[in-house]
């Protein structure tokens, strides 16, 4: 058994060429890589760590049923553990979910093609009890990364409050972006204080996450006709929504991301499908977070001053 961290040349491409013939593709997200050859110095299973997320994991037909998966996935939750990650999570083949549940996995949830399991039996359930709220009229949700929080997204969440009973907003937790993720769920907190009807929360790891859609944390290198948003739309309309009672879910226009634009167009194919309404805002005055932190590097004050609110520019300024 052969570990690196992460793989590199000859090595790498030899990996990746394995798992499309177990058909899978390696995006370039792997942090750790775990590495099964024969007695022949052949390459007979492989399974890779990235942000909590075990995943590329695939063994050989002749290596089946020799503790080769298990041996794979012992060495990689052992890596995580030493890392500091104690919350894990599996991408695999649905047909691998009994082998997963025995090494002490549990569903999260499926598509044709992908199995998405956790290491905590009531993981979700545990994170929905802890926001669900009752209402008796509609209810929405937004789901915003808020790099940072601009008037563009107060404006999509007031906006959307008007024609709900509660919103939920989510605010992506993963800390892969210039902001710190407990930075924009306080700023969006603050921001949107005065609307009466609206619950912000902190998305965990359910919600747009390394686990649930990686490739939006690779969007500058990614073509975004090969998005697959799929697992984390279905996490959303199987379990998300329906625990919450969510039926609407609004998004805002998105001329500038083409993986934001694929995966809200594939939203609005997706949910209708289990009773949620996609929702697309005109986005306001053309403003986004990347004009603001394109601002911010040229020292432009004023004209970040006319795109963002106030808890936002305090933030920033210090409050000039």
């Amino acid at each position: 058994m052969q570990m690196g961290a992460p793989l590199k040349g000859a090595r790498l491409q030899k990996v990746k060429d394995f798992l499309l013939e177990q058909s899978l593709r390696m995006e370039d997200d792997a942090q750790y890589t775990v590495c099964l050859f024969d007695d022949c110095d052949e390459l007979v299973g492989t399974g890779s760590f990235a942000n909590g997320v075990l995943k590329y994991i695939a063994v050989a037909e002749k290596a089946q049923g020799e503790g080769a998966c298990a041996t794979i996935v012992s060495e990689l939750v052992s890596y995580a553990y030493r890392m500091g990650y104690k919350h894990l999570f599996v991408f695999t083949k649905p047909a691998n979910e009994r082998q997963f549940t025995s090494l002490g996995f549990f569903l999260m949830v499926k598509t044709d093609s992908v199995l998405m399991l956790e290491n905590r039996r009531d993981g979700l359930d545990s994170f929905l009890r802890s926001i669900k709220e009752e209402c008796l009229g509609t209810i929405g949700a937004i789901v915003a990364n808020c790099n940072p929080f601009t008037l563009g997204h107060r404006y999509l969440m007031e906006t959307a409050a008007k024609s709900v009973d509660l919103l939920h907003i989510f605010v992506l937790s993963e800390n892969r972006s210039q902001f710190d993720a407990d930075v924009r769920y306080r700023l969006v907190k603050e921001g949107t204080a005065d609307i009466a009807n609206a619950r912000v929360h902190r998305s965990a790891d359910y919600l747009i996450s390394s686990a649930t859609f990686p490739t939006y944390f690779l969007k500058d290198n990614v073509d975004a006709s090969v998005v697959n948003a799929d697992l984390d739309i279905q996490l959303f309309a199987k379990r998300i929504a329906p625990a919450l009672g969510i039926t609407k879910r609004f998004v805002g226009t998105e001329p500038f991301c083409p993986v934001t634009r694929a995966y809200n167009e594939r939203m609005k194919q997706v949910l209708p499908e289990y009773g949620v309404e996609v929702i697309e805002i005109e986005r306001k005055d053309g403003i986004s977070a990347s004009k603001v932190r394109q601002l911010l590097a040229e020292g432009e004050k004023d004209k970040v001053r006319t795109l963002v609110p106030e808890c936002t520019y305090k933030y920033l300024y210090g409050g000039e």
